[in-house]
């Protein structure tokens, strides 16, 4: 089963202007895949779901109207100035989760063996009543309410290696025992959004099941290895998922201008080969990767790239 790549060009018009979550992000990421051949290898994602629903499942109706309005009046951003919009961005936002459900189908259909959709805006600082940090709906969390309401699926695993921590994935699952959700991040004491802390694993039924792995600026490849090998993967086996989501985040990169860890394209690299092998063994390979950050261009591109390499390794 091949690789499902889900992209579109309607993601462009979430136009941002001089802000660091920019269309360019995508347009870097397709150009260099087009030029060292896998955009051709990859399988698109070229069905819709409608969202609206599952959306709805996840954000209060009242911020969803927000959204809408803010939009529809041209307003400059929503709930920070850190979420700028523009009249499409609601529209826009409302087709990447369309897109990434499809993806979701393509997996549990056996068309595709793994997916990774660029996507615009991010989703993972969005909580269920606000926009945080570039981010208007939160994709992930969408998605795992689409499996195991549509498809049927019972547990879900959610891993973030994003720098940022994704407060809003933990905010709307903290209170749950069917979705397990482990972020790997630099140090709330250093980064936005000041969450993520050590001690943070949940409440009520849902105590156990969020892992959060702070680590301080200056982080290298193998730390960041070895917090997912060591802390990560104990707790996943146990959890014994049904699917893998990843928030794929790519801003810990050595040259990405917004956070301060050294990562290079070989982390990447090796923590996708490491979730491929994971998932292999617990879920039958279905892995839907989401982009997250990461913000300088060349950086991006190339970290995208070994981080689908690594997904189509064993796919062909």
């Amino acid at each position: 089963m091949p690789t499902a790549f889900g992209y579109d060009d309607l993601f462009l018009q979430h136009r941002t202007g001089q802000h660091p979550e920019r269309p360019a992000r995508l347009t870097a990421i397709v150009e260099l895949l087009k030029r060292e051949g896998l955009y051709q290898r990859l399988t698109p994602v070229s069905a819709r779901v409608n969202p609206d629903e599952w959306i709805n499942l996840v954000h209060t109706a009242e911020y969803i109207e927000r959204l809408k309005d803010a939009c529809k009046n041209d307003l400059p951003f929503i709930d920070t100035p850190d979420s700028a919009i523009c009249p499409d961005s609601q529209q826009v936002a409302r087709e990447a989760v369309s897109l990434v459900l499809a993806a979701c189908d393509m997996i549990v259909a056996g068309e595709a063996k793994n997916a990774f959709c660029a996507v615009r805006p991010p989703g993972h600082h969005a909580e269920n009543d606000r926009s945080m940090g570039f981010c208007l709906y939160n994709n992930a969390a969408v998605a795992a309410r689409y499996l195991q309401q549509k498809q049927g699926l019972k547990r879900i695993l959610i891993l973030d290696f994003d720098v940022h921590h994704g407060n809003g994935v933990q905010h709307i699952f903290e209170r749950d025992n069917t979705v397990f959700y482990c972020s790997i991040h630099q140090h709330p004491a250093t980064l936005y959004p000041g969450t993520g802390w050590p001690d943070e694993f949940g409440e009520g039924p849902g105590r156990g099941f969020t892992l959060n792995l702070p680590l301080p600026p200056d982080t290298e490849d193998e730390d960041f290895l070895d917090a997912y090998q060591t802390n990560f993967l104990p707790m996943a086996y146990d959890f014994r998922p049904d699917f893998m989501i990843v928030c794929a985040g790519f801003d810990g990169h050595r040259r990405d201008p917004l956070a301060q860890w050294n990562l290079s394209e070989y982390a990447y690299e090796e923590i996708t080969r490491r979730i491929v092998t994971f998932a292999e063994t617990f879920c039958a390979g279905r892995v839907l990767s989401l982009l997250e950050g990461g913000y300088q261009l060349g950086a991006l591109a190339q970290s995208v790239s070994v981080h689908i390499q690594q997904l189509m390794a064993k796919n062909e």
